[in-house]
């Protein structure tokens, strides 16, 4: 008997941009083949501007990745991309070539993990063309919320966060954008939002902030990222101070990558200081004066390169002026994750936007690394300050600078907070509840039809 099919639309393969959603919409969709119920379709964006792969079939846009036939890029070559109302300006991108896909897997149901760089009228083509099929969309940030690529962070005002969205406030931060424009875009993505049939949000967080710009509450349902079990690290009994911090994830101007530098940049100031006082009070007689343990600060990240110059360079000069404590590690494969958490105590997530449920958190969890991280969001959420982390304030590097202190100087909060952390949910778990969710659905569809 065939299996009904699942089709997950991203608007990324992690093969070509590394990422956090993209990461779980893949592992999600390796879960479900091997759940063994369904069979999963992944579609998700390729070619310009993140791949260089051009489309392989002239007037397809539609190709194999790696030769599996179950995952497709679709290339949007010819296509204008709206970015404010996030639609191709060319709809026969969708009621041609999308409606055509769909005809030829009649899939049971359509799964959207991301629908930037392909439009949100990918859900009304799904309804249009699969009527009796069940919609789902995960929430992954704030895009349809927020214009400035869904960080919810204002343009004016020194870069503040923003809590709440409405036309003026948005024409606020984008003047060119009349405020008439920004309520017509809530009014096209709610309009399409109301014929997913479930949403899931991976934090409470999120999903109150979605509840709170219109989605009714019992569409949106909480349901935690599964991650893969991994294997537990070797701990050694060593006898030295746990001072060493990595900071995983996208180098972009919201990660907070430039906060960290700054809070090591406090650090060292601070701790010449100290010094300096210390040892002009001293006697001639006094003993050597102890020196504080100061930070060992490994970057782990990607995607600087598809930054704003301005950002790059400055990253480039934080990164020169901090050599002597902060190393620049580059791009990681998930491979590689056990050996680069064995070489350091602490992970750091300082990020500047509120975050939904960042995956390096239950990765870190996972290999029993506490986790340093601003104290808003999702992160606060998912991290308990003095149980399993520590939090300090959001955009404060000489905050973050006192806590990596405390973190590296206090025997025993390591392993204290260590002893907090929780196994992360499970892949298996999350698989399983997901294809209750799609039974359920379909159920309540062939009740209805």
């Amino acid at each position: 008997m065939e299996k009904p099919k699942v089709l997950y639309i991203c608007h990324n393969h992690p093969i070509v941009r590394p990422g956090g959603a993209e990461a779980y919409a893949l592992e999600l969709y390796e879960g479900m083949r091997q759940h063994g119920e369904f069979e999963p379709i992944f579609v998700a964006k390729g070619g310009p501007p993140l791949s260089k792969r051009k489309q392989p079939h002239p007037g397809s846009p539609f190709g194999l990745v790696d030769g599996d036939p179950n995952q497709y890029f679709v290339y949007t070559e010819g296509y204008e991309f709206d970015y404010l109302y996030g639609s191709m300006v060319g709809k026969e991108f969708y009621t041609k070539h999308f409606h055509e896909f769909l005809l030829a897997y009649k899939p049971a149901v359509v799964h959207f993990q991301h629908t930037l760089f392909l439009g949100y009228d990918l859900i009304r083509e799904v309804r249009n063309t699969l009527p009796n099929v069940p919609i789902l969309y995960t929430l992954h940030e704030y895009l349809p919320i927020c214009h400035r690529q869904g960080q919810m962070i204002r343009t004016i005002g020194g870069n503040e966060l923003c809590d709440r969205e409405s036309p003026q406030r948005c024409n606020e931060c984008f003047p060119d954008v009349s405020p008439q424009t920004f309520f017509m875009r809530k009014q096209f993505v709610q309009s399409h939002f109301s014929l997913v049939d479930q949403f899931i949000a991976p934090c409470h967080f999120l999903r109150q902030k979605y509840i709170d710009w219109g989605i009714p509450a019992e569409k949106i349902v909480f349901e935690e990222y599964g991650r893969h079990p991994v294997k537990p690290l070797p701990e050694k009994i060593e006898d030295r101070p746990r001072n060493r911090f990595g900071f995983f994830g996208q180098l972009n101007p919201y990660k907070g990558a430039t906060v960290l530098f700054d809070a090591v940049k406090h650090f060292k100031q601070e701790l010449a200081a100290k010094t300096a006082s210390s040892r002009g009070r001293r006697s001639s007689a006094a003993c050597e004066v102890p020196v504080d343990i100061a930070p060992d600060i490994r970057i782990h990240g990607a995607n600087l390169d598809l930054q704003p110059g301005t950002f790059q360079n400055e990253f480039r000069a934080m990164l020169e002026a901090t050599k002597d404590r902060v190393a620049m590690v580059g791009q990681y494969k998930h491979e590689d994750l056990p050996r680069l958490m064995s070489e350091i105590d602490w992970v750091i997530v300082p990020s500047t936007w509120w975050e939904n449920s960042p995956l390096v958190i239950q990765e870190a969890f996972g290999y029993g690394r506490p986790v340093i991280c601003s104290n808003i969001g999702g992160m606060a959420e998912k991290v308990a300050d003095r149980v399993n982390g520590l939090h300090f304030r959001v955009k404060d590097p000489a905050h973050l600078s006192q806590v990596l202190h405390e973190a590296a100087n206090s025997p025993g909060l390591w392993e204290a907070l260590r002893r907090g952390i929780r196994p992360p949910y499970s892949m298996s778990e999350h698989v399983n509840s997901v294809a209750n969710m799609y039974r359920s659905l379909r159920r309540r569809k062939a009740e209805a039809a």
